[in-house]
Parts: C-alpha cells; structure tokens; sequence
C-alpha cells in the first residue's frame, strides 16, 4: 500500500507553453530529497488535459527514468472515453508506472452504473493497481460511496482519491469499504482530518511548493498523532487556500516559479496568476516558511 504525501506534480513549462523536460527531472531530484512519498505525474495539477498524448506519455517515461524506483510512481490515465482510458492505462503499465489514477469520466456524466462498468472495464484490462479519483468539483459528477464499494471488490482497485473534501463521504467510503481499498484525501484543507478518520494518504497540491512539511503531516496524522499534524496543518492552511485563488494548477506554477524551480509557462486556455493574486500567493508562502527568491512582484512583499 502507498501511504504518506503523494504529491500531484506540476508539468513544468516553458514561458510558450512547451514542456521544461529539464525542469521535470529537477523537480523529481526535489522531491526525492524533500521526503515526498509518491508522485503523481499528469495528474490534474500535471496538465493531462491539454497535454498530448504523446507528451502525456512521455512525462510518465521521464518521471519514472528519474526516480529510479526510489518511490512509486502513479500515472494519471483517466479520460472521459472508456477505450482512451484503456490505453493510458496499459501505456502507463509499460512504461513501469507503480499504479494509475483514473478520473470519473468528466462531461458525458455518465449513471452510477456507467461508472461501474467503466472502471470495471479498465481494471479488467490492464493488471496494474488503480486509484479512482472523485473530484465532483471538475468534473460535474460525484460517484457515490455504494458505487465505490462494488469496485472495491475487484482486485487491482486498490484506492481512492476522495476530492470532495466532505469528511463525512470519506467516513462513509472508510466504513464500507474497510481494508480493502485505500482512502487517500484530495483536498489538502481537509487531510488532516481525513486522515485521523483512517485515510492512508493526501494526493497533495501544496507538497509541490512544501513537500518536507507535507510528508511530516502526514506521516502524524496516519499514526494518530493529531496534535503534531494540526499544528502543522495550521500553518500551511493560508497555503492551502491560496494555492486555489484561481483554478489548480495556476496559482502553484506562479509559486514554483517565485521559488527559482521553473519558468512561468502554463498551457491555454489557463492562463498565469492575475497580478492580484500574487501578494497574497506570496504571504502564504512567507508564512509557511517558504523562500520567495524570483520574481520582484512577490519580493515586494
């Protein structure tokens, strides 16, 4: 089981939109030596949704050359088409992916059934572990802890990323499904308290900017140790809104890049951090002990 700070990983860019293959390794070297537990590459925060498929794979191939094994690697594969998610998912199996994380089909908004067989459909035809991801908030459809329960049965469905930030849904998913899947938490304001309740994880947006403290909360947080990882959570809190003043991954990039690790570059139709967001961006940093070393608009601060 993969436990701890799973960071989802920005895809680093240049100022035009092409992707700083350069910059990727260096942020894998930066979280291999800032206690980051697992990494999720093309991930949401990994811009999977106006990556090519080609650069989607070959982000994958990049980020697991770089760790070497040192820590597991999960792929971002969902899609909103069952075959497509097919696909990324066996790519991803073959290019030594640890397990894949699988969005519930956005738009179409598929029954509670569709889901199932979707994800069935998938786990039957690729043997590598998968974590569903529920994140009602991008995708306008929620998958229901009944649902979730049924594909808990099914042996490579090994997890969850509950992005609902509804604690009482992950208790529900926690009590129903028992040992046999993972609840990790995808929803950095709440994690703490998801983890408390016996989540094994955060598939963090913060760990991009704060990976050391990240991987120390939760690792309190998993064994109980609640006053510790409050403590820690409630210094990184201003972070963890900050962090979504406009839509993930634009106000993370801007971070990322005031911090000296990469350019400013993000892929349309997102677009960088307005200008009146940044004072407030770089106050969260400040105040989560985060050096700002870049860029004069957040020096000013």
């Amino acid at each position: 089981m993969i436990t701890g700070s799973l960071v989802a990983l920005v895809t680093p860019m240049f100022s035009g939109g092409e992707v700083d293959w350069q910059r990727l390794h260096d942020l894998v070297d930066f979280h291999l030596e800032n206690g980051t537990d697992a990494i999720v590459a093309v991930g949401t925060t990994g811009e999977s949704a106006t990556l090519t498929v080609e650069e989607h794979c070959q982000v994958i191939r990049d980020v697991v050359a770089q760790v070497k094994g040192r820590i597991p690697v999960i792929a971002g594969t969902g899609a909103n088409s069952t075959q497509e998610a097919v696909h990324l998912t066996a790519e991803a199996k073959a290019l030594g992916a640890d397990a894949c994380l699988l969005v519930t089909p956005y738009y179409n908004k598929p029954t509670q059934e569709g889901l199932y067989r979707h994800f069935r459909t998938v786990a039957e035809s690729v043997a590598i572990p998968q974590i569903l991801y529920n994140v009602p908030g991008r995708t306008a459809l929620d998958m229901l802890p009944d649902t979730v329960e049924r594909l808990s049965d099914l042996t490579n469905i090994v997890a969850i990323k509950e992005a609902t930030g509804d604690l009482e849904r992950a208790r529900e998913v926690i009590t129903r499904c028992g040992d046999r899947i993972a609840v990790y938490s995808g929803d950095d304001g709440t994690a703490v308290e998801l983890m408390l309740l016996g989540g094994k994880g955060n598939i963090s947006v913060t760990a991009n900017v704060a990976p050391a403290d990240m991987h120390e909360l939760c690792d309190l947080a998993i064994v109980g140790k609640a006053d510790e990882a409050r403590a820690i959570h409630q210094r990184l809190l201003p972070l963890h809104k900050a962090l979504f003043l406009e839509s993930n991954p634009i106000p993370v990039k801007w971070a990322l890049q005031t911090m000296g690790l990469m350019e400013g570059g993000i892929r349309l139709p997102l677009t960088p951090l307005s200008e009146q967001h940044h004072a407030a961006v770089a106050q969260a940093m400040q105040a989560a002990g985060i050096n700002v070393v870049s860029k004069e608009s957040a020096c000013t601060v």
